[in-house]
């Protein structure tokens, strides 16, 4: 089982979406994830975890990690809405991860909202994950 992504840039401000089930087979995926962040994007990421179902020990490994990742590169990772299954427990070395209760909390820390796309804003996400057109459908 895997996950699917959506990647989304508005301003200055990251949000990386996550589905499924991040666990041991997954984290290849989401670490590829993260590496689009870091290429596509500047400042904060959100990690939106709305969509997820469940999370590993190994895929709350791979989120420090790539809190890590971010912070090398100068930015910071956030989480919203993260499973009800628990919470993540960092690793001592991983940078301080602030917590949302959910993705408009989040943005709201940040004075941003989900805009419009022909505003500036900026998608990319893998063929798994449904295109806002496909959802109403």
């Amino acid at each position: 089982m895997t996950i699917d992504w959506r990647y989304t840039v508005e301003d200055n401000l990251g949000v990386l979406s996550v589905a499924g089930y991040l666990g041991p087979g997954a984290v290849r995926r989401f670490n590829g994830a993260i590496g689009w962040a870091l290429a596509r994007g500047m400042g904060p990421v959100v990690l939106d975890l709305a969509e997820l179902r469940s999370w590993s020990a190994e895929g709350q490994l791979a989120i420090a990690e790539a809190a890590r990742r971010l912070a090398d590169a100068g930015r910071s990772l956030e989480l919203a809405a993260i499973p009800a299954d628990g919470s993540l427990v960092p690793t001592s070395s991983c940078p301080l991860i602030p917590v949302h209760s959910d993705l408009p909390t989040a943005l709201a820390a940040h004075g941003a909202q989900h805009g419009d796309p022909a505003e500036g804003r900026h998608e990319w996400r893998t063929t798994g994950w449904l295109a806002p057109d496909q959802a109403a459908e």
